[in-house]
Formats: C-alpha cells, sequence, structure tokens
C-alpha cells in the first residue's frame, strides 16, 4: 500500500503544478504535440480522503484511483468535485462498484473483469485494455499477441492502451516499451494511450502518451 502523504496543502500543489507545467510544455514542444493533448491524472493513492479539499482548492479535478474502495470514500466525502479514472488492479468483484463513479477504467486485463462489465457497465462506460508489452512473466495485463482476441471480447468500448513498462534505472530505458504500445494503437485505431508516471513522463508523451499518471510528484 502507498505510503499517504502528511501536511498536503493548496500552495504546495499549485507550486509543484506550475513546475509540472513547465516540464509538459517542454516535452509537448520536443515532440511536436499541443499541450492540450495530454492530459494529467494526479494518482489520489498517496492522499489521505481528508486531504483532498487541498487537491480541490488547487484546482485538480481529475484523479486515478488505485482502490476501489479509496475511490468510493473519496466520492462521498466530496461529491462532485472530480472526476475519476481507475488506475489500479481491478478485481472483478469491485466492477459493480466502480462503474457509477469512473469515467475510464485504465487496467482491464482479465476476462473475468469484461463479464463483469458485460452485466453492470453504463452507456457512458469506456475502458483502457492493459498490455503486458514485455510480456514480462507474472505482470498484470494481455500480451501484445492476444490483443485483437480480448478487445474482440470486450462489452464496452475500447478507446486506449495502458501499460507500465519494466523497471528501470532511466526514463530513456522505457522508451521503446512506449514506441511498441503507441503502434499497438495506431495500428487498431485506438485514440488513447495512458503510459507515464512521474519517473518518465516526459519520454511517454515524446512517444504518444495522452493520459500520464503523476502521484507524489504534485504533492510533496
Amino acid at each position: 500500500m502507498a505510503e499517504l502523504i502528511e501536511g498536503i496543502t493548496a500552495d504546495r500543489i499549485r507550486t509543484a503544478d506550475a513546475a509540472l507545467e513547465l516540464e509538459l510544455e517542454a516535452a509537448c514542444q520536443r515532440a511536436g504535440r499541443r499541450r492540450n493533448e495530454v492530459e494529467v491524472v494526479l494518482a489520489a493513492k498517496y492522499v489521505p480522503i481528508p486531504a483532498s479539499g487541498a487537491m480541490q482548492d488547487a484546482g485538480l479535478t481529475l484523479l486515478g484511483e488505485n482502490r476501489a474502495q479509496d475511490l468510493l470514500a473519496r466520492a462521498e466525502a466530496f461529491p462532485g468535485a472530480f472526476t475519476y479514472d481507475f488506475i489500479g488492479a481491478l478485481q472483478s468483484r469491485k466492477v459493480k462498484l466502480i462503474v457509477p463513479h469512473v469515467r475510464y477504467i485504465h487496467s482491464v486485463a482479465t476476462d473475468s473483469v469484461l463479464a463483469q462489465l458485460e452485466k453492470h457497465s453504463l452507456p457512458t462506460t469506456e475502458v483502457f485494455v492493459e498490455v503486458n508489452i514485455a510480456e514480462e512473466d507474472g505482470k498484470a495485463g494481455i500480451a501484445p499477441s492476444d490483443l485483437d482476441a480480448f478487445i474482440s471480447r470486450s462489452p464496452v468500448p475500447v478507446v486506449g492502451l495502458m501499460t507500465m513498462p519494466p523497471l528501470a534505472d532511466s526514463a530513456e530505458e522505457s522508451r521503446p516499451w512506449f514506441a511498441a504500445l503507441r503502434e499497438l494503437a495506431r495500428e487498431r485505431n485506438l485514440p488513447h494511450l495512458s503510459m507515464g508516471t512521474t519517473q518518465d513522463f516526459g519520454v511517454a508523451i515524446e512517444e504518444g502518451a495522452t493520459i500520464i499518471r503523476v502521484g507524489s510528484r504534485l504533492l510533496r
């Protein structure tokens, strides 16, 4: 479980967000892209529920939740304050709980989740398929060779792909994996790519990310 960050304030978030924006602008410029082509999802797993007001006061509106119980608790405590994406490992039994609250689910990767989506999805439900791009043993995600068959079984629209590349010492080592995911999406006419975190979002943007997931970078 992620270590919660204490002492979060709106001023601290605003300062961190301004610094992040400079890096995002630079990455987009290097890639020949417009800044509005990339969304930042704040990984809210670091934020205690009572501290969510600081995010609201700082103007953050798009949160990514890793745990269904945190999503439900935050949505109840701060009704209407945020738009939520679900970005964590998804247990099939939690699908019905999160569907009413989320814009996208980034981490669809099992047939049991697809079965629950068939039962509980809404007309607005859209998902990303999580791809195990490096085909690492024991890692969540669909193998690239199984992607078409998995997408064809989805009862809801698949609008993009998500991946977590292998652990690396430098962001540049993730570039081939991000590029490979971009090609998988391009070949299937999928508009969105959820890839890149605090450690490697610049490279992810250069390789086509439309959503990056940033956590403690905005909170400390």
